[in-house]
C-alpha cells in the first residue's frame, strides 16, 4: 500500500540520533529498550517535545498518572501542561493487562490491546505517536501471532507517515529476548539504554547505541550519555576528529579542480553566518516537479530563487574526509524549512526559495559549521574537495530540464580533470 507522504529524514530530539543519522524516517518505526530508570521515559518525552516544537501532534500513550508524566516532563525543563493545553501533544493512558490467566486465551486478548492502538491513532491522526512502555502488551506465548498483529499495527500506522516510538523493557529472561527479536526484525532502528549500574558515582546515565534494521545507511553509533536536570538526556558523541599527521599521509591524491572552472571552491568562500532550520529532501522526480512550479511562478510574477549545486570531488571519498551522504547532510542542516534537496550523481542539489543574492550567501556560510568535523585542519584539507555553481533562471529557463543542463554540461569537458572514474 502506497505511503500518503513522502518519506524524509526528520529530527527526532535525540541527539545522537540527529547527529549521525540526520533523524528519523519519516514513517518509521523504532524501538528503545532500556532498563528501568535507565532515562527511557525522558527520551521518549524529549521525542515528542521536538514533535510539538516543530508545530506537529504527538499522540503518547502512557501508563503513568498523567500528574506523574508532568513530573518526569518537569524534569528536563519541558512544560507537558502547556503543549497539553495547545493540543500538540495528547496524553492517552493505557491500563495494562492485569490477570492474563483468567481468560480463556491470553494472546487474543493482548491482540486487541494492539488492534485498539490503530483505532485511537486513526481517531487523532498524530505526526508522531510515543507507546511508552509496550512491555506489558506483547507478552504473547505465540511469537508468530505476535509478530503478525505488531506488522498489521505497524503498517496502518505508517501508511499514513506518522512515525513511531515504542518504548520497552529491557529483557530479562530467553522469551523476552525472543519477543524484542521479533519486534526487532520489524522495525526501521533500535535505540538502546544501557544503565550505568556503578552506585560508587553520582552520574545517571550509561551507554546509548543505535542499530538500523532498514535504511540509515551511515550505521550503528555508539555514546555515554548522562540523565542531567533541566536538560534531559545529553551524550558526548563527536565525529571522528582528523589531525594534522593525518592530513599529509596521501601523496598520490588527485590533483585539485582548477581554479578557472564554473564551479568555485568552498575553500575560498569565508561569509558570516545565520540560522537557518530543518529542510526538505526529495527524490530527482519529486524535486523536479517543484522546480517547474518554481519557474513558473518566476515567469508570471517574477519572484526570484536560486539553484545551487555543490559537487564532491571523489578524492575526498577515497581519501576518507567526507561522503556524499554527510555533504548531503550539512547542506540539510545549512538550509531553510523551505529549500528543496536532492542529490544527482555526486552533485546535491538546493533550491533556495529566497532573495537570490542573500539567499546563496547565507547558505555558504552555514556549510564549513556543519561538516562533519570543524577542525581548522580538516576544513582546509576538505573544502577545496566541495565546488558549487548557481545556475542562472532568467526568460530562457522553460522547465526543470533546462536547469539540469546547465547543472550537467560540466560532465564531459571536467571529466578527466577531476578525476572522476
Amino acid at each position: 500500500m502506497a505511503m500518503k507522504k513522502k518519506i524524509q529524514l526528520i529530527q527526532s530530539g535525540i541527539s545522537l540520533v540527529d547527529n549521525t543519522w540526520g533523524g528519523f524516517y519519516q514513517g518509521g518505526t523504532y524501538l528503545l529498550i532500556g532498563a528501568r530508570k535507565s532515562g527511557r521515559t525522558l527520551m521518549a518525552l524529549q521525542y515528542a517535545l521536538e514533535c510539538a516544537n516543530q508545530k506537529e501532534v504527538c499522540l503518547y500513550f502512557t501508563s503513568m498518572r498523567p500528574k506523574d508524566l508532568m513530573i518526569h516532563a518537569a524534569s528536563i525543563d519541558f512544560d507537558l501542561q502547556h503543549y497539553m493545553n495547545k493540543n500538540l501533544i495528547i496524553v492517552v493512558r493505557v491500563a495494562p493487562p492485569s490477570d492474563l490467566y483468567g481468560v480463556g486465551n491470553p494472546d487474543d486478548f493482548l491482540v486487541e490491546y494492539l488492534n485498539d492502538i490503530v483505532t485511537v491513532v486513526d481517531q487523532y491522526q498524530p505526526n508522531k505517536i510515543v507507546f511508552d512502555e509496550l512491555t506489558p502488551f506483547i507478552g504473547f506465548n505465540n511469537i508468530n501471532l505476535l509478530q503478525d498483529v505488531f506488522v498489521r499495527t505497524t503498517e496502518s500506522i505508517e501508511e499514513n507517515g506518522i512515525t513511531s516510538l515504542f518504548v520497552i523493557g529491557d529483557p530479562a529472561t530467553s522469551l523476552a529476548n525472543s519477543i524484542v527479536d521479533a519486534l526487532a526484525t520489524y522495525s526501521t532502528g533500535i535505540i538502546f539504554l544501557q544503565k550505568n549500574d556503578d552506585e560508587t558515582t553520582s552520574n545517571q546515565g550509561g551507554v546509548i547505541t543505535i542499530t538500523p534494521n532498514i535504511g540509515h545507511a551511515e550505521g550503528k553509533f555508539k555514546a555515554n550519555y548522562l540523565i542531567e536536570p533541566y536538560k534531559g538526556i545529553t551524550v558526548d558523541f563527536k565525529p571522528k576528529s582528523i589531525t594534522p599527521s593525518n592530513l599529509n599521509q596521501n601523496p598520490d591524491k588527485p590533483s585539485l579542480p582548477k581554479k578557472d572552472l564554473k564551479y568555485k571552491s568552498l575553500a575560498d568562500i569565508d561569509l558570516p553566518s545565520e540560522n537557518f532550520s530543518f529542510s526538505n529532501i526529495y527524490s530527482i522526480n519529486d524535486f523536479k516537479l517543484i522546480l517547474n512550479n518554481q519557474i513558473a511562478l518566476f515567469k508570471s510574477t517574477g519572484q526570484a530563487f536560486t539553484i545551487a549545486s555543490f559537487r564532491l570531488d571523489n578524492a575526498a571519498v577515497k581519501e576518507g574526509l567526507l561522503t556524499l551522504n554527510q555533504l548531503q547532510n550539512a547542506l540539510r542542516l545549512s538550509t531553510d524549512k523551505k529549500d528543496k534537496i536532492c542529490v544527482l550523481n555526486n552533485k546535491v542539489i538546493v533550491l533556495i526559495v529566497r532573495e537570490e543574492q542573500r539567499g546563496t550567501n547565507a547558505l555558504l556560510s552555514k556549510i564549513k559549521s556543519n561538516l562533519p568535523n570543524t577542525d581548522q585542519f580538516y576544513l582546509e584539507k576538505v573544502t577545496p574537495y566541495i565546488s558549487v555553481f548557481t545556475a542562472k533562471i532568467d526568460e530562457n529557463v522553460h522547465s526543470a530540464e533546462d536547469v539540469f543542463q546547465q547543472i550537467l554540461s560540466d560532465e564531459v569537458s571536467e571529466k578527466n580533470i577531476l578525476g572522476f572514474n
